[in-house]
């Protein structure tokens, strides 16, 4: 019995292969056989070693994802990562398996290709002991587009996040970070355990809470209103966490 899921990365910026790259090595029941910075580059080796899964970029030189999945016989399954949320309709219509938008965290990509692990037929869930990267460990950090780039941040480093119109910026105790972002976007990437959201315009990291009064939190000498709409879910997370 196969115990793993063989796959290759189609994409063509460097960073968005080592972003997955490190999360398929996270994954003991995903086995990364090759790397790929287009999809023509990648068509020969697909059609010898027939992988169970193709992590593919839609947007590329030459050739983009969405048009090379028909070209696929036998078809792998398919697992779109690209930071355009546009394409998701075509996308099914062509029966991918799952759509990334990119920067995705950890947990989500784990939950997707897990889901597809039970999904083929005798394979054995994996102990929870084989996992290497325990929950509490899967947001030690989010990538996030800031200008021209993909910026890595470190959750722990987070003290609260402000929305500026379209933009977040995000406060650490060292920079501010500007990042074109919706909050309901940043609230799937943060684990929802550490950081809550208490105004239309502000998350913050419930750990930098230095006190709370009148409805106003203080955090590293700022101080961060509380609405009535977040209020109730604000204060009875606190208490969850007691």
């Amino acid at each position: 019995m196969k115990e793993k899921l063989t796959c290759y990365i189609i994409d063509d910026e460097h960073l968005a292969q080592e972003i997955l790259e490190e999360y398929i090595a996270k994954v003991p029941f995903l086995e990364l056989k090759g790397t790929f910075m287009s999809p023509l580059e990648a068509a020969a080796q697909i059609d010898e070693d027939k992988p169970d899964l193709l992590f593919l970029d839609i947007n590329m030189p030459d050739l983009d994802g969405l048009s090379f999945i028909p070209m696929l016989n036998p078809k792998p399954m398919i697992i779109l990562t690209t930071a355009y949320d546009q394409y998701a309709l075509k996308a099914f219509e062509l029966e991918v398996k799952d759509y990334l938008v990119k920067p995705f965290s950890f947990e989500r990509f784990y939950k997707g290709v897990f889901r597809l692990y039970q999904e083929q037929g005798n394979r054995q869930v994996p102990d929870k002991k084989e996992i290497t990267a325990e929950p509490k460990h899967e947001q030690e950090y989010i990538f996030l587009k800031v200008g021209h780039r993909i910026q890595k941040i470190a959750t722990r480093d987070i003290l609260f996040i402000e929305g500026m119109k379209d933009y977040l910026r995000i406060h650490t105790a060292k920079e501010k970070i500007m990042t074109l972002l919706s909050f309901a976007r940043m609230e799937e990437l943060l684990p929802d355990q550490d950081f809550a959201r208490v105004h239309r315009s502000y998350m913050v990291a419930i750990d930098k809470i230095v006190h709370i009064e009148k409805n106003r939190i203080s955090i590293a000498d700022q101080i961060i209103p509380i609405s009535e709409t977040y209020s109730d879910s604000f204060y009875k997370k606190l208490r969850g966490l007691t």
